[in-house]
């Protein structure tokens, strides 16, 4: 890591994190899927138009796979 970056206050270097994360999200655009990606991506897409299942929260899912280990 740089070590300039270790000169910064700790809520500097979060706002500079948060804001290269927005930076990036604004121009997920640019990044193209592999044809496995899409290939599974349209799969998924065809299994919710058929039953509609939106499947579970993710915070549901992330307590049931804590709970198993």
């Amino acid at each position: 890591m740089n070590p300039n970056l270790y000169d910064l206050p700790l809520n500097e270097r979060i706002q500079l994190v948060e804001d290269l994360w927005d930076s990036i999200a604004a121009e997920q655009h640019a990044l193209e899927l592999t044809r496995e990606q899409q290939i599974e991506l349209d799969r998924r897409l065809d299994a919710y138009e058929v039953d509609r299942n939106p499947g579970r929260p993710a915070a549901e899912v992330i307590a049931e796979i804590r709970r198993r280990i």
